[in-house]
């Protein structure tokens, strides 16, 4: 059987995963995800075939990630690359001037009381309005949205998402996240990959391009700057249990 990712190199690359539909599938909630023991033990062993070398990036703020994880703590990427989290355990975490979010926070609670279904997220630094459960409010949440991030001044950006639409501070992103990454032992020197599944991703994904990586999507639909794809979640999984037993045997060959 042809190995999944066998374009990837053995050896020597520094792994960046995104989670929700990457790791994991995506659920009707943030909160109702549930991580596998079998999923961390996997993590866990990628980490150590990397020597280290593997960073959560997700759009889940870094404590969500360890909470999910846990035990398992990784170098992570939390909120789009708002907050990092180094190999030595530093946590990056810029100053952010929350109170200009506060008038638009009230406008989207009151959005979310006026249609059932709609879900806000509070991360602090970031709103995120989830429409999953109710798919025919994703033009007037996409409108309230644009009209929030205009009114912010420019300090805020919007990001798509999967059933979601998310205002997050400007100037941040996971290509600078996966670049800062790389600049930093024990990613820096070797061959990025990163793996993610939608739009959200694809600043990662150009961001491991410029760098002679490899970019990977997760299922088939949509236009991409990423050159490769799994089909689904299941696959990515597969795809880091045969690498791992295929580094391991490598090892005990030596």
């Amino acid at each position: 059987m042809t190995q999944r990712g066998a374009y990837i190199p053995s050896r020597n690359i520094a792994l960046f995963l995104d989670v929700d539909g990457t790791l994991i599938e995506i659920a009707a909630t943030p909160d109702s995800v549930k991580v596998p023991a079998a999923l961390r033990n996997t993590l866990q062993l990628a980490a150590e075939r990397e020597q280290g070398a593997l960073a959560l990036i997700s759009g889940r703020c870094i404590r969500e990630l360890d909470r999910l994880f846990a035990p398992c703590v990784f170098p992570a990427a939390g909120q789009h690359g708002l907050e990092r989290r180094d190999a030595l355990g530093n946590l990056i975490l810029p100053a952010i001037n929350t109170e200009i979010l506060r008038p638009v926070r009230a406008e989207l609670v009151e959005l979310v009381q006026r249609h059932s279904g709609l879900l806000l997220e509070d991360k602090g630094t970031s709103l995120a309005m989830h429409f999953r459960l109710a798919p025919k409010c994703e033009p007037q949440v996409r409108a309230a949205m644009t009209d929030c991030m205009q009114r912010l001044g420019g300090h805020f950006v919007l990001r798509d998402g999967k059933c979601v639409l998310e205002l997050v501070p400007a100037g941040y992103s996971k290509r600078a996240a996966v670049e800062a990454f790389m600049l930093e032992p024990p990613f820096a020197g070797r061959v990025p990959v990163f793996v993610g599944d939608d739009t959200s991703d694809e600043d990662g994904f150009a961001a491991v391009n410029a760098l002679g990586g490899y970019s990977i999507r997760v299922g088939s639909a949509g236009a991409s700057a990423a050159r490769y794809r799994f089909v689904s979640v299941s696959a990515v999984i597969r795809w880091l249990r045969e690498r791992n037993t295929t580094l391991a045997r490598a090892s005990t060959k030596r």
